[in-house]
């Protein structure tokens, strides 16, 4: 199967969610046999990687991408609603500079508003392949952590249902991600659901063991969707009380969303580009906090999943799929209290019942999060829709 697959960037070129999926469901689409060109991106102060580049980072000198497309995004002055504007003017350029040769893929797989100018042009007549378009975590028809995230969110959902409705079919991790796009008007009939996963080379190799004391993690960048104002505010609290107990930061937090306290228990990592220093942190620690408003299905999840950790986060979005009660607590909201309580439980927890929840982490990611796994399934998938 050709794939076009059109992307709004790849990590670790471009860092997010998003991106991680991207550059891992191109590899294992490739080594599941496909061949698939990528379209990619950087910011306009970026420099563009070579191919190259990508394909030394993506198959370490083992296989290729049949053909690497990459594009700088457009970038104008600032006005509301400038992400959305730029966003098609960027699927534009793409579909000016491929349109000539679109006859010869058998699938295109877009993300997010990259095939916003493809849509208008199939609509219009024009004779392409089957388009599937995948939004990641519809965050915008998500809980909302402010006004001014709110107000972003009403701007992009208009142009958003578009896209979904206007697809031939639309990818959706499964659980609350679904239900938002039937929501949508999306039929039934045109939802893929795949998961998103790991790559095997994530699995931990040690045996797991409980810390003491025990060590609570949070991984990514500082996002305000993601809770981190939230999370200080429990940790303070816990500190405050003398609970004995580690709590890490690893990724770019702003000085001034630290907690501002003296504390031997309290560490700020920054930002980790050597995935093996992430490890080790993640291999250090016993629990992942991720509490986040609104999600799709987070990488930072199934990661520390594959180190074998147990996991704190809210039941949003298809973290229910990852995370329970074999392997860690689901949250019913973002509010400091709640995960508060939620640390303390775990801190209150019997160290052999801990341990469970870590192994059970470990195996749910060998059972259904790999990515050689999941490439295949979306293969199978798309081929049954596309003969359809």
């Amino acid at each position: 199967m050709k794939v076009l697959m059109i992307t709004d960037g790849i990590n670790p070129f471009v860092i997010g969610g998003m991106q991680k999926h991207s550059a891992n469901l191109a590899k294992h689409l490739t080594l599941s046999g496909c061949k698939v060109t990528l379209v990619h991106c950087v910011d306009q102060a970026s420099k563009l990687p070579s191919d190259k580049q990508i394909n030394q980072i993506l198959f370490n000198g083992r296989n290729n991408l049949d053909k690497i497309i990459g594009l700088k995004f457009p970038r104008s002055i600032w006005f509301p609603g400038h992400y959305i504007y730029n966003s098609y003017l960027y699927s534009k350029i793409i579909f000016e500079g491929i349109s000539l040769d679109i006859s010869q893929y058998d699938f295109i797989y877009a993300k997010g508003f990259t095939a916003w100018k493809f849509i208008l042009e199939k609509k219009k007549g024009l004779k392409m392949p089957k388009i599937g378009v995948k939004f990641h975590g519809y965050e915008m028809y998500q809980t909302s952590s402010g006004i001014k995230i709110k107000l972003q969110h009403w701007m992009l959902r208009f142009f958003v249902k578009w896209n979904n409705i206007n697809a031939d079919l639309v990818f959706s991790y499964g659980s609350k991600i679904t239900d938002i796009i039937l929501k949508l008007g999306v039929k039934a009939s045109n939802v893929i659901e795949v998961t998103s996963g790991i790559d095997g080379s994530w699995l931990t190799q040690k045996s797991l063991d409980i810390k003491s004391p025990i060590r609570f993690v949070y991984l990514g960048r500082y996002e305000r969707r993601k809770g981190i104002e939230e999370i200080s505010l429990a940790i303070e609290n816990l500190i405050h009380k003398n609970v004995s107990a580690e709590f890490h930061f690893v990724g770019p937090i702003p000085d001034d969303k630290k907690i501002n306290l003296k504390s031997s228990h309290l560490n700020y990592h920054g930002r980790l580009m050597d995935f093996q220093k992430i490890k080790d942190v993640l291999d250090s620690s016993d629990v992942l906090i991720c509490p986040s408003y609104s999600e799709g299905m987070p990488n930072v999840i199934l990661e520390a999943m594959a180190r074998g950790l147990v996991i704190i986060t809210t039941d949003v979005g298809a973290n229910s799929l990852m995370v329970g009660e074999d392997n860690g607590l689901l949250l019913n909201n973002s509010n400091h209290k709640t995960i508060q309580k939620g640390m303390e439980y775990i801190l209150l927890m019997d160290e052999n019942k801990l341990l469970d929840k870590k192994l059970s982490s470990l195996k749910k990611i060998k059972k259904s999060f790999l990515w050689n796994e999941i490439a295949k399934e979306t293969i199978k998938k798309i081929k049954s829709k596309i003969n359809t």
